[in-house]
Order: structure tokens, then sequence, then C-alpha cells
């Protein structure tokens, strides 16, 4: 990952960002793509240039501008890019190593999921651990540090495939972890309305696992110690792979 395309992997003092997948994801991208081994589908270009807007739109004028004011646009921009890419991730309509790779971005930009406007439903999402108020966020130069680099991926994937062009998929590599603890299904009804239900092994009705997580990127499973393997708990991506240990 290296020139033009490579990607600045940024911390933020003693809580770095969650960029192992990033960095992993990033670079099989760009490898595929100078190969010609993925030539996005129309879905992946559609999502790819979605998230691009959000990746390149200019902060708002005209408003406050003192710095609290602009610290709430820069933030509120990435809130929007790691939202659009959990929309795409979680629709399923994206290929696999599409998948992946906005997996990794949301991932890393994790932070500002609920950053500044939580979602307004007590039932909406939570990823990973709870943190103190002053150690909510990131700093906002750590995540916007990821733009450039994430900019021209997203480019060159939003680009229609030359005309005539058969779409190509390179694989995604699958993945398998275990993992301790509850998974929860969101759903929303209604605009500000969620709802939540903890997923249980449909034999033994256990919550906690501890879970063998096992993902191609089309499909989920969780294995439960009882020893049921379970591929229809109705969990989207992110409702599993945000909760997991960064690989």
């Amino acid at each position: 990952m290296t020139g033009e395309h490579a990607i600045h992997m940024a911390a933020s003092g003693a809580h770095p960002l969650l960029t192992r997948a990033l960095a992993r994801e990033f670079g099989r991208a760009w490898q595929f793509l100078a190969a010609g081994e993925w030539r996005p589908a129309s879905s992946d270009a559609e999502a790819a240039a979605a998230v691009l807007k959000c990746l390149t739109a200019p902060l708002p004028t005209g408003q406050a501008t003192t710095a609290s004011a602009q610290a709430t646009r820069r933030d509120r921009r990435l809130q929007r890019i790691v939202r659009t890419t959990l929309h795409h991730l979680d629709a399923g309509a994206v290929s696999p190593p599409a998948a992946a790779l906005l997996a990794a971005v949301a991932r890393a930009l994790l932070p500002w999921h609920a950053h500044p406007n939580p979602p307004t439903a007590a039932a909406a999402p939570r990823y990973g651990a709870a943190r103190t108020p002053s150690d909510a966020v990131a700093p906002t130069g750590a995540g916007e540090a990821l733009l450039p680099g994430l900019i021209a991926l997203f480019t060159t994937l939003a680009e229609a495939s030359p005309p005539g062009a058969v779409a190509l998929t390179p694989p995604a590599a699958p993945w398998q972890v275990p993992y301790a603890g509850r998974f929860r299904r969101h759903g929303r009804p209604a605009p500000g309305v969620w709802t939540a239900e903890t997923v249980r092994c449909p034999r033994c009705g256990g919550t906690d696992g501890p879970w063998t997580v096992t993902c191609d990127w089309r499909l989920i499973t969780l294995g439960c110690p009882c020893g049921v393997v379970n591929p229809e708990h109705g969990l989207a991506f992110s409702e599993v792979w945000l909760l997991l240990p960064d690989a």
C-alpha cells in the first residue's frame, strides 16, 4: 500500500482506531483491481458510489464558524460515512469482497456510529465496549486521515466497467473466530423506532456462547457449545462483525 493508493492507519492516543481489517481489505482490493481480477458488478459500483459521495462531501458553509460548530460538522461527515457503509453492508446486495471492504471501513470509523448524533431509541445497536464520555470518540483527525486513501479506492470501484465487460468477482477470505457474549438482532419498523431481540440457540436456548462464528461474506453461522450450527439466526453482518475483536 504505497504511493497514491496508500492509506494512513491513524491512532488516537491510547485507543487506536480499529484498522487491522481495513489495511488488509484495502490492500486486497487494490491488488484485485490492478490485476484485473475485480470488475465490480452494478450492485458493488452503486454501493461504492454512495459511500464515495459521503467520503467527498464538503463541509457545510454559511453556518456558525465557532471551533465547536466546525468540529461537529466534521464529526457528522464521518458519521454519515459509517452509517452509509453499514446500510449497504447489511442490505446484502454486494459481493463478498465488497462486503468485506465495507465491513472493514465501518469498523475503522465505528467511534462515529453514535457521535455526534446517537440513534434516538434505547434499542438501537451499540457496538463495542462502553467508554467514558471523555473517551467516547477518537480525535476527528484520526478518522479524516483515512479519507484520501478511501476516496481513491472507492472512486475506482464506483467507475462503471467498460462497455460489454462482464462483472468479475474475486474470492473473499472466509474466517472463523470464537466469541463469548450475546448477539442482538435489531429491527427498525419505523423511523426512530427500534426493536431488539437476543439470539438464542434453537436447541438449548443458550445466549452467551461461546459461539463459533463462521463467515464467508455471504452467510454467517453460529456454532453453539451444544453442537448446533445455526445459519438461520437472522443477524445482519454488522450485528456480528462489529462485536468481534479486530482481526
